[in-house]
């Protein structure tokens, strides 16, 4: 079950806390991408899946109902008559993890792990302040999304699984889902594990083939090569933006929404710090929550830039903090272990290379 500590009754250390919280996440897909719970997508009918929120249909807790505060960072933790942590909200972010059925996602072709988890990663209709919950839109909305089945956020990712992923399409016959690609053939790199065998710069509208205009009025097109493509930020901003409904915006300067670099995600993004970034390798992960963006510098010669970004799946089966992004060796989305296994604890490339994470 997922649980927020309850300090009203045992009086927990911080870091106890913030492990506690950690342990709460685990996330990945049966084959790849499929969910072994709930099977095909209840719910994803209208083809964007934007804005949706909520848990599985165990989620529907009944009784009293409490909201207690905690710290570090500042977040409301909703609890039932049981104690049972139902949800968690921080402060300055939309990313909310509810509690509902577990699910176990995993992906055999680059990785023998898995992971296990109750959290569902929902997104809030607003930025969470301390006592929102008093607010009038709360109520009716915290209770349908304690029995909400469509898929979170967690699920609409593997949905891009490079391991395999079925499409999806749209009213209009737009692909909006399916087996996703990380870029074109380097046909300058004979190495396929290679970081750069595959080419970056694949945004969520390459990988739609469709035109896009920001909210500035930027309009962008993409390149028929990359259909079916995006890259570790693209493939950020495809979820959490296109299909969750955060703004997006087209720099890498701060303003209202995603960024398109995963150094200006990391710099400008919504939300909030969890881990800053000092240039160094946290060693504290106890702060993390399942849904965070996950940040690395892993250029060699530029060791304090960052240029990859993931999310931050929670736990896996051996009790390492796993990661899921999009990546060159796995020519698309994966939780896998190709070039690098996809951790952030140890002393493993990327484990070594991470620096910051933010919730959105």
């Amino acid at each position: 079950m997922h649980r927020e500590p309850d300090r009203r009754k045992s009086g927990p250390t911080r870091r106890a806390v913030f492990r506690t919280i950690a342990g709460v996440a685990a996330a990945t897909a049966a084959g790849g991408y499929a969910w072994t719970r709930l099977g095909d997508e209840a719910g994803d009918q209208d083809g964007a899946g934007r804005g949706t929120s909520g848990t599985g249909p165990d989620g529907a807790a009944t009784g009293p109902r409490t909201f207690e505060r905690l710290s570090g960072p500042d977040r409301t933790v909703v609890r039932g008559g049981d104690g049972d942590t139902l949800a968690t909200f921080t402060d300055g972010a939309r990313t909310a993890v509810f509690t509902g059925p577990s699910r176990t996602f995993s992906e055999p072709r680059t990785t023998d792990a898995t992971v296990t988890t109750d959290a569902w990663v929902r997104v809030l209709p607003h930025t969470w302040q301390r006592g929102m919950e008093k607010a009038d839109w709360f109520s009716g909305w915290f209770g349908k999304t304690l029995g909400d089945s469509s898929p979170d956020v967690f699920a609409v990712s593997f949905q891009y699984s490079s391991a395999g992923a079925a499409d999806k399409h749209d009213s209009h016959g737009l692909r909006y889902a399916g087996t996703a690609h990380f870029g074109p053939r380097n046909t300058d790199v004979e190495n396929p594990l290679d970081f750069a065998f595959h080419d970056e710069r694949s945004d969520f509208y390459d990988y739609l083939g469709a035109d896009w205009t920001f909210p500035d009025g930027t309009r962008a097109q993409p390149e028929k090569a990359r259909y079916g493509d995006v890259d570790c930020s693209g493939f950020q901003r495809l979820v959490w933006g296109y299909r969750m409904g955060i703004p997006l915006h087209n720099t890498n300067t701060a303003g209202a929404g995603l960024p398109r670099r995963a150094y200006a995600i990391a710099a400008h993004g919504p939300g909030r710090l969890v881990i800053p970034d000092n240039r160094r390798t946290p060693t504290d992960l106890g702060s993390l929550q399942p849904g965070d963006l996950v940040f690395f510098a892993i250029i060699k010669d530029r060791p304090d830039f960052i240029d990859h970004c993931g999310m931050y799946l929670g736990l896996d089966d051996g009790g390492r903090h796993r990661f899921y992004s999009s990546r060159s060796a796995a020519n698309g989305p994966t939780m896998g272990d190709l070039s690098g296994h996809s951790l952030l604890d140890g002393t493993d490339f990327y484990a070594r290379g991470f620096r910051a994470a933010r919730r959105l």
